[in-house]
């Protein structure tokens, strides 16, 4: 069976840092990554990493997430510095098998995460 787990999230004041991870067991990934959800807000992209390594990063988040990855046991981290109230979402850890790795809205991610928690407050 296939089983995605993911942890962090939290509260930080703006400035402040926040990791997530997340790894998946049961089946070989080549693209994981995290989307976001805001209240009142559609789900969005925010950062994913192929195995090859490449990152896509949404442009609100460039030069403060980093993203980086372990697909030997298919585990990946998201590094969220300089928090900004407007990171405030629940985050979905996403993977997939299939080696298209991305956010546009045909690019499908069979595996999400429950999602967790990212409070930023000013």
């Amino acid at each position: 069976d296939v089983k995605l787990d993911e942890f962090g999230g939290g509260s930080a004041q703006a400035g402040g840092s926040l990791r997530l991870s997340c790894s998946i067991s049961g089946i070989v990934i080549n693209c994981m990554g995290w989307f976001r959800q805001a209240p009142g807000k559609e789900r969005e992209g925010v950062a994913v990493i192929a195995a090859s390594g490449t990152t896509l990063f949404a442009d609100s988040v460039k030069g403060r997430f980093t993203i980086t990855q372990n697909y030997a046991n298919n585990t990946a981290w998201l590094q969220m510095n300089n928090l900004q109230p407007d990171d405030t979402a629940i985050y979905y850890c996403v993977a997939k098998s299939a080696h298209l790795c991305g956010f546009r809205s045909d690019i499908r991610y069979p595996y999400w995460g429950q999602g967790t928690q990212v409070t930023v407050s000013s």
